[in-house]
């Protein structure tokens, strides 16, 4: 099948020969890479917190007996795991961390008991002298190591074991249906009896009490370093910052402003070829969709359709900071708690900025290579329904097992795992891998001819099929935890997946079909694509595969993962220091010819990705990157506001400037309206940017100061969570959050006026038709 000029270019050296040099590298720090990766999971996997056989007293009273350590992980994930609170920093806002809590209880818990038994009056009571002895002596009890691996016990003191047992007897009432917690229940947004079954009730915590004692205990043979390298901060048990975490913060900041001069002196003496002169006229303008281009229309609309479920979803859980149960005095979270509102609000976020993705590249693959395969359109129509079967069913299905609570093995398989971003049951994720693989299957068909075809977007066209195999390849480190699986190889897992996954190998797929199009245009030249993009994928994996590690500081991982992980993460930044540059002259292309002002908005889209991925990713994301910061701002909204930031600011723009990319070659030009496109964008930058800086960095920045003067346990406490101030911030964010909500809701009225106006389109011109005929 024809399709115009859209075809390949065969004229030049064919670019994976002009830039054998770079693939070669590309390899090389790949290969490289991950292998270092690899060592490092090995390394967890070796050097994790123990896991107890049993818990005793010095007096033989068994505190938690074999396996209750696993049932509590399993039964917290099953409550809403990380989408109700965190442990050792990951998940949720509202709820605390469940570590740091338990800690900090812990902690006055053993005080009190000692008070009363040495000096017969409470804690607060006591002289300085007093006061400052039992301090010393809980520093001392809170930090040895009693756990024998011959025998897999750990061995408390009566005074201690007694303390665990209040705070035991807490969290059974808090996760049960204690009427005398409600209230605490309603700050944290959960409902009473989050764990109905008895057992899974007093084996929860079991697993808190073991992520706080790995918090707060030094590992074998060290002093003042615990398993989480000090996390969280705990002034109490002297749970304070590691000088490995100031030292390789410094050296990361001085690595990194290293690397952007290094690129700056590299940009400034590279002589690189100017764009070529734009056609006269729009390369695409003839272009006719096949019927799997054709096809791929529907994925755009459910993206749309996704998008408005996110942005409502997302209302409803900013609210329940202040109503924890309650949307304007309606009972909500008896249908929707606030752990459905969530999983949904990020799972759903995940799922339409990839489905936009991967419909571009159907889209684009017959297009590139002039070849319609045989059956591609049945196989587009399939992979549609089979992916719309997965959101549905999955969505159902994690609703319905959280309401229910149906129990830990449904929660696992195909109910809410309790994992942030990865939340959908086993069964899902094996079906969505499936699908993932066919989709792979159905780009490469499309895009064979043109890799078998020597021509000067080969190097692109490879990259795009590269980077789509790892898509599909890589989800499968979703499927590499079990329900009993150590929580410490579940994060590390669970990282594979968003950071390489989302943040990496979808972001080049992404920026490699972004370039093939502005080839496509004659907006720039095939040979500097092909060169740019090859090496900017090893600029940006160098980084970001040992980056990954960032993610991991405090998650019971040895020490050494902090300085990997501060070094590499601080790479990941320094391409965004030429972003502005490339922001520029992606300007200056989409006003080189009066024919691109048809693409005007995508180009748009592709600029405001340049703008978010320095404010973003960049100036955000470094502000909680180094290891000291981190330390103090994990798990606070400083994370939420950097994830906003970069997730729709960078991949969600990215996602919306491809879909309007499609939907111009899909849709009768008559309907299109850029009247509907100025107000989108605007709305949805602007409101997002009101949503980021009126609220979110605020209440990061007032979370941090109490991290830091007091403790993690109290920047994530009602006192801090439920201030006058940080409600107020909550209420700041309605302005952005209704700006951003029309944006939406002018990309629907947009999609649906291609719709509704193509069609009178297409009526109106079967009279002249048949006027013609006769």
């Amino acid at each position: 099948m024809r399709l115009s000029n859209f075809q390949l270019n065969h004229k030049g050296i064919p670019a994976m020969h002009a830039t054998r040099k770079l693939w070669t590298w590309l390899a090389v720090i790949c290969v490289l890479s991950f292998a270092v990766l690899g060592w490092v999971g090995t390394e967890i996997y070796l050097t994790a917190p123990p896991i107890p056989k049993q818990v005793v007293s010095t007096k033989g009273a068994v505190l938690f007996s074999e396996g209750q350590v696993q049932l509590g992980q399993e039964a917290w994930l099953s409550a809403g795991g990380q989408q109700l609170g965190s442990v050792w920093g990951h998940g949720s806002y509202v709820a605390p961390d469940w570590s740091a809590d338990w800690l900090h209880r812990e902690a006055l818990a053993l005080r009190a008991v000692w008070s009363q038994r040495d000096f017969g009056k409470p804690f607060d009571q006591l002289s300085v002298g007093q006061q400052a002895e039992l301090s010393a002596r809980l520093k001392s009890e809170m930090r040895r190591n009693t756990y024998d691996a011959s025998t897999g016990i750990i061995t408390l003191s009566p005074e201690r074991a007694e303390a665990v047992a209040q705070v035991a007897a807490h969290y059974v009432g808090l996760f049960g249906s204690d009427p005398s917690l409600d209230k605490l229940r309603e700050q944290y947004a959960m409902n009473a009896g989050s764990l109905p079954d008895a057992l899974d009730l007093q084996a929860l915590p079991a697993f808190i009490f073991w992520s706080a004692w790995s918090a707060a205990t030094d590992r074998p043979g060290e002093t003042d370093l615990s398993y989480t390298s000090n996390w969280p901060h705990e002034p109490l048990v002297d749970n304070t910052p590691t000088a490995g975490a100031g030292i390789w913060s410094i050296a990361s900041i001085i690595f990194m402003i290293a690397a952007i001069a290094g690129m700056i002196f590299h940009h400034s003496t590279a002589k690189e070829e100017g764009d070529p002169t734009p056609p006269k006229s729009d390369p695409l303008f003839d272009l006719k969709p096949t019927p799997s281009m054709k096809a791929t229309r529907k994925y755009f609309y459910v993206v749309i359709g996704l998008i408005l479920v996110q942005i409502g979803m997302g209302a409803i859980t900013a609210h329940y900071a202040v109503e924890g149960q309650s949307f304007f005095g309606f009972p909500l979270a008896q249908i929707l708690p606030y752990t459905v509102s969530r999983t949904i609000h990020t799972q759903f976020a995940v799922l339409w900025i990839a489905t936009a993705w991967l419909a571009t590249g159907l889209y684009i693959a017959p297009a590139i290579s002039g070849h319609e395969p045989k059956y591609q359109k049945l196989g587009v129509d399939v992979l549609f329904y089979a992916l719309l079967f997965i959101v549905v069913g999955s969505t159902a299905f994690g609703w319905l097992g959280s309401l229910q609570h149906l129990g830990n093995s449904f929660s696992f398989w195909i109910g809410n795992q309790g994992l942030e971003f990865t939340s959908m049951g086993r069964v899902w994720q094996v079906l969505l891998f499936v699908g993932l693989l066919f989709w792979v299957t159905l780009l490469g068909r499309g895009l064979w001819p043109a890799l078998k075809t020597p021509s000067e977007s080969r190097g692109l066209i490879a990259m795009v099929f590269l980077a789509a195999l790892c898509i599909g390849g890589f989800y499968a480190t979703s499927l590499t935890w079990g329900p009993h699986t150590h929580y410490s190889m579940i994060e590390y897992w669970r990282w594979w997946l968003v950071h390489l996954w989302v943040e990496g190998f979808f972001e080049v797929f992404a920026t490699a079909v972004i370039a093939l199009l502005f080839t496509r245009l004659g907006l720039i030249r095939a040979s500097t694509a092909n060169s740019a993009i090859v090496l900017e994928t090893i600029v940006f994996l160098f980084g970001g595969i040992l980056g990954t590690l960032h993610h991991l500081y405090f998650t019971g991982t040895p020490t050494f993962v902090i300085a990997i992980g501060a070094m590499f993460s601080a790479l990941e930044v320094v391409p965004l220091a030429m972003i502005g540059v490339e922001a520029y002259r992606n300007y200056q292309r989409s006003k080189s010819a009066p024919w691109v002002q048809a693409y005007k908005w995508s180009i748009l889209c592709f600029i405001a990705v340049g703008f978010w991925n320095v404010v973003g990713a960049g100036l955000l994301g470094f502000t909680i990157n180094t290891p000291i910061a981190l330390y103090y701002l994990q798990g606070l909204n400083m994370t939420a506001a950097h994830g906003h930031a970069a997730l729709f600011g960078v991949y969600g723009m990215l996602g919306i400037g491809l879909l309007l990319f499609c939907l111009r070659g899909l849709s009768d030009r008559a309907a299109w309206s850029d009247k509907l496109l100025a107000p989108m964008f605007w709305s949805l930058n602007i409101g997002l940017a009101m949503m980021v800086f009126i609220s979110l960095v605020p209440a990061g920045v007032y979370q941090a100061w109490a991290s830091i003067t007091q403790g993690m346990w109290f920047a994530r406490s009602p006192a801090v969570v439920h201030s006058h101030f940080m409600e107020t911030l909550v209420w700041m964010r309605v302005p952005g959050d209704v700006v951003f909500s029309v944006g939406a809701l002018f990309l629907a009225w947009f999609a649906v006026r291609l719709l509704t106006g193509g069609k009178r389109a297409q009526l109106a011109a079967l009279p002249v038709a048949s006027a013609n005929r006769a």
